[in-house]
């Protein structure tokens, strides 16, 4: 088991993944016991349409009707809440993937098997992948089943694609952790970082609306590739999906990199 770096990692995060699926689905099951209550109230939309601009960019989906189904999970689940949990745990495990193994120092035990140093990063970007779209498709089908009893019904390919897109978001931010960790060891610095890129990344998007400077750079927002086509609405926006891959195989890429030519602490 040891010398199988994917298995071992995902072995040593099991409980953790367990403790998030079992989170994700409770949240989800929170929001769909309350809509029966927030569909019948349409003075919820109408407070989100007084809001001032800024705050509806900020806080709310913009043209979101909290009377729907979709619209009720944009604003309550997926421009908020299911971003920070995937984005929490994918920054976790990128960073702790290489830095974790330094802070224990299991690293000398790890690389003493006969592997290379790519490999343990590729295996510990896998590793970290298959828990983020795992939280990601808990999340989906939680919708979906959850979602059917309490009459809060969403099409199924439309979840999922939004899923898919939510994914890739954590993907994005855990591949920018697990670059910083293999190519410093620094475990704190390697959390740090992606999670202030990623606050400033969804405020570029959700203010471009209202700034020029913002409007200019908001495609280079991940916030934009997971949220800005609608995918909840409209399906998979594959142009945004190739932009999040390319992005991904670079920070990949540059985490081999930086494994491979720097001194490892055992």
């Amino acid at each position: 088991m040891l010398a199988n770096v994917l298995l071992k990692t995902l072995r040593d995060q099991g409980r953790v993944l367990l403790a998030w699926a079992v989170s994700l689905a409770l949240i989800v099951a929170t929001y769909a016991a309350i809509w029966p209550s927030v569909k019948s109230q349409p003075s919820m939309s109408d407070f989100i349409d007084q809001m001032p601009e800024a705050f509806r960019s900020l806080f709310a989906t913009s043209s979101a009707d909290m009377s729907t189904p979709t619209g009720y999970i944009q604003v309550e689940l997926l421009s908020f809440m299911g971003p920070i949990a995937v984005l929490i745990y994918a920054i976790s495990a990128g960073a702790g993937s290489i830095g974790g193994e330094e802070d224990r120092h299991t690293m000398d035990l790890l690389l003493g098997n006969p592997v290379g140093r790519g490999r343990v990063v590729v295996d510990k970007f896998f590793a970290m992948v298959l828990g983020t779209f795992l939280l990601a498709a808990v999340m989906g089908l939680s919708l979906v089943i959850e979602g059917n009893m309490a009459d809060l019904v969403l099409p199924p390919d439309k979840v999922a694609a939004a899923m898919l897109h939510l994914a890739l978001l954590g993907v994005v931010f855990g591949s920018l952790a697990l670059g910083l960790s293999a190519s410093t060891g620094r475990t704190g610095l390697s959390r740090g970082i992606p999670a202030v890129l990623a606050v400033l990344a969804y405020i570029v998007n959700a203010l471009a609306p209202l700034v020029e400077a913002f409007r200019r750079i908001q495609k280079a927002s991940p916030f934009y590739q997971y949220v800005g086509q609608d995918p909840l609405r409209k399906g998979p926006a594959w142009d945004s999906v190739l932009v999040s891959a390319l992005t991904i195989a670079v920070l990949l890429a540059l985490a081999v990199a930086g494994f491979r030519r720097r001194d490892v602490a055992g």
